[in-house]
């Protein structure tokens, strides 16, 4: 994502590699809510979708 230059580099140094560790941290919260929140499939376009009792309606073209 970033290309390495020195100042990129001397903060890595610095101040640890904040990039990564919001990607990381991101991903534990995508797989906790994954354990919490099932999946379904994605409606077929056109089709209301019923999350816990809304409707959400199709989106626009």
């Amino acid at each position: 994502m970033f290309h390495e230059t020195p100042i990129f580099s001397r903060l890595v140094a610095e101040r640890g590699d904040i990039p990564a560790q919001v990607r990381g941290e991101a991903e534990r919260i995508r797989r906790d809510l994954a354990r919490v929140i099932p999946q379904t499939p994605a409606p077929h376009h056109g089709t209301p979708h019923h999350a816990g009792g809304w409707t959400v309606p199709p989106a626009l073209p």
